[in-house]
């Protein structure tokens, strides 16, 4: 580029300034003028919530936000029958349980040899009052700052501390059935189907399209429609303000001969599933006689252009490697239903675990839903870091998540008190911070700190995550043991941590066996990458551990058990159908599309408790592990202050590189890029990204970022 086209670039660029200018305030009078015909409406005695949220194309807890007269009986009637039980506004638990909020108070006498942890008394709560759907999603809309909740006190809070009744994770007794697969390319057209490779005629490559496409050219069999590349679901994005959007409209489009699949047999899988950029389209024929889904490959692996023979041989070699660790082994539609599929089938048939492992009560995994975050990603900029970064270096750890799996929380839960927890010896209390642990803590950073935040901590938004670092900060939040014990144990100055109240298991190994078998998977076709003398082979190969890697690491997260989301379609003439708790996500001249949630279902595989051990304990190692062999630390503390720029889940972003081992085993550091040169640091995800993709292309020129 030359300093002419430059400067054209440069005016393009403000002319496209100018035009968002005058749309955003185009929408925001249009949104102006649609709140006042909602309050409007909202003075005619018979109005109704639920009937004018759909036609506004909002959710039933935005047009209580905009008109409190219209919120439902429940909040009127909660507010009169329990005023003395009423939780703190905005804070529920992911069963729709209002949770008392810790109240700092002064600590009692510690036990000698405690000073590092000191315990506050326990304080008598109220009971949480239950609070409905509705009621729950019009406090969540106040903008206060986001709390966790907390275990109720006395005989309520010790019911929670049980199993989930007729609910057991158990060794299937059947195979599960393979289904036949075709690989699409809906760019190209090109359609492998076993060894059969065609080039089909897509039109607008809508779902109607690709379904009769397909048909047509394979009649019979075809259950399972791989796109490994062309987003067809993205083709009309510039029609919409999301993706999402976009995404929903091309999954409701009409199909003639077809309809939302309802499930069947032992699948029940049904309905469509909404996702930016992996979305699943669900199909049956209108007489039931033939079901298919749609669905991204992009769930697997990131493809970088590979053809759908490839695409189609790494799942050949992906069920090949399987198969020699599970004979029964099948490849479902995502790497979380074959990640839990697989595991199932290592539960013991014989010994301590024959009976299978049971499922936590309802409201402990509400609590650890809503306050177990993910991976860490957080991205630091100027003043803690400086304007002009001397390099960036970007450090990934290697299948991490199999790193975390040799133990894990297994047996009925105890409760340990903040008075339990100081009654215990200072050995006692080592000891349950080594083991499966989630606490709930007030923490405090030191006077003399100057690195990065070691403890998540609640931030405003749904489910969003911060790391104080500023010294003095006090606050409350939850940790598991491994992060608590690295905040105690840290190699510059150990924070204070308070106590507040605690869930501890016995240890155990319940993912060990399945982990091992993975990492074994992983490390066969690792190898066959490396030597195959075939290029197209080898690239399968690498593809296909990939796939592995998102097996072991979707298969952890499905453990976790999210609260259910249903979306479903509703004509526009019959608006008033939509379900009075759904969130309109997308509509058309014809079409009204919604979500809304459905709670916990009966999921006997629902183990939230061995996802948060984990993320826990991968959290943890991105501040500081230890490689034994070597006698060396490695991690984001083991880095000088200032030099850390980001964390994405199991990568860290520095100025500097690191002398720290890599020994290709899960867990260890690998460098994946390093730009040597001054950079401006940056500001926002999407400029970290783009730097990230430099840095991998400087570091390993011609290979896919």
């Amino acid at each position: 580029m030359d300093a002419q086209s430059y400067n054209a670039a440069l005016t393009e660029l403000r002319a496209v300034r100018d035009e968002i200018k005058k749309t955003r305030a185009a929408l925001e009078k249009l949104e102006a003028d649609r709140h006042h015909r909602i309050t409007k409406l909202a003075s005619y005695s018979k109005a109704k919530a639920e009937r004018i949220a759909p036609a506004a194309g909002l959710s039933v807890a935005d047009i209580v936000a905009l008109a409190p007269e219209l919120a439902p009986d429940t909040l009127s009637a909660t507010s009169k029958t329990a005023p003395a039980q009423t939780a703190p506004s905005g804070t529920s638990d992911a069963s729709g349980r209002a949770a008392a909020t810790p109240t700092p108070l002064s600590a009692p006498a510690e036990p000698e040899g405690t000073t590092a942890i000191s315990a506050p008394a326990p304080r008598s709560v109220p009971a949480p009052t239950p609070v409905t759907g509705s009621t729950a999603a019009a406090a969540d809309l106040k903008p206060k700052q986001r709390q966790l909740p907390s275990i109720p006190t006395g005989g309520t809070g010790d019911t929670w501390f049980t199993h989930a009744r007729d609910l057991v994770s158990t060794r299937p007794n059947f195979t599960q059935q393979a289904r036949s697969t075709v690989f699409l390319d809906t760019h190209t057209g090109v359609l492998v189907h076993r060894n059969q490779t065609y080039r089909l005629d897509l039109g607008a490559a809508t779902a109607a399209d690709i379904l009769t496409a397909v048909f047509r050219t394979i009649p019979e069999g075809v259950e399972r429609i791989y796109i490994t590349a062309g987003d067809p679901w993205h083709r009309e994005a510039d029609r919409y303000p999301y993706l999402r959007d976009a995404v929903a409209a091309w999954l409701s489009a009409p199909a003639p001969g077809w309809r939302t699949d309802t499930g069947r047999g032992r699948d029940r899988m049904a309905g469509h599933f909404v996702h930016a950029r992996n979305p699943v389209g669900r199909y049956q024929r209108d007489d039931g006689s033939q079901h298919v889904e749609i669905r991204s490959v992009g769930e697997w692996f990131d493809t970088a252009g590979d053809d759908p023979a490839t695409i189609r041989d790494a799942f050949v070699l992906l069920w090949q490697a399987l198969r020699h660790h599970w004979p029964d082994a099948v490849i479902m539609g995502s790497p979380s239903q074959t990640g839990r599929d697989l595991w199932t089938r290592t539960i013991p048939s014989r010994g301590l675990h024959a009976d299978g492992f049971p499922v936590l009560s309802e409201d402990l995994r509400g609590l650890l839903h809503a306050t177990a975050g993910q991976g860490r990603n957080e991205l630091i900029t100027p003043p803690a870091v400086p304007e002009q970064l001397p390099q960036l270096v970007e450090y990934d750890r290697t299948f991490a998540y199999a790193k975390h799996t040799w133990k894990s929380p297994v047996g009925t839960p105890r409760r340990i008190t903040a008075q339990t927890f100081a009654s215990w010896t200072e050995k006692d209390q080592i000891r349950a911070l080594y083991g499966c642990g989630h606490w709930q803590v007030r923490v405090t950073v030191p006077d003399t700190w100057n690195h990065v935040g070691l403890l998540p901590a609640p931030a405003p938004g749904e489910r969003a995550w911060h790391y104080p670092a500023q010294p003095g900060t006090t606050f409350t939040t939850w940790a598991g043991g491994p992060e608590i014990h690295t905040a105690l144990t840290n190699p510059i100055v150990p924070w204070k941590v308070e106590i507040l109240d605690g869930i501890l298991w016995d240890d155990g190994k319940p993912l060990d066996e399945w982990a091992k078998k993975l990492k074994d998977t992983w490390s066969s076709l690792i190898a066959q990458a490396r030597i195959h003398g075939n290029a197209q082979q080898a690239r399968a190969a690498h593809l296909a551990s990939r796939a592995v890697r998102s097996i072991l690491l979707y298969g952890i997260g499905s453990f976790a058990q999210r609260p259910r989301m249903v979306t479903g379609t509703t004509p526009r003439a019959m608006e008033r159908d939509v379900p009075p708790d759904a969130e309109i996500i997308a509509f058309d001249e014809q079409t009204i599309t919604w979500q809304r949630p459905t709670g916990f279902s009966r999921d006997p595989n629902a183990h939230p408790e061995w996802a948060a051990a984990i993320w826990s304990g991968a959290r943890a190692a991105l501040l500081t592990q230890r490689h034994r062999d070597d006698n060396v630390y490695a991690g984001a503390l083991h880095t000088p202050p200032g030099s850390v720029i980001a964390f994405r889940t199991d990568a860290l972003y520095l100025t500097q590189p690191q002398n720290w081992p890599y020994h290709q085993q899960p867990g260890d550091y690998l460098l994946r890029g390093h730009l040597t040169s001054p950079v401006t640091a940056p500001t926002t995800e999407e400029e970290l990204l783009t730097l990230r993709d430099t840095g991998r292309a400087a570091l390993h020129p011609g290979q896919e970022p």
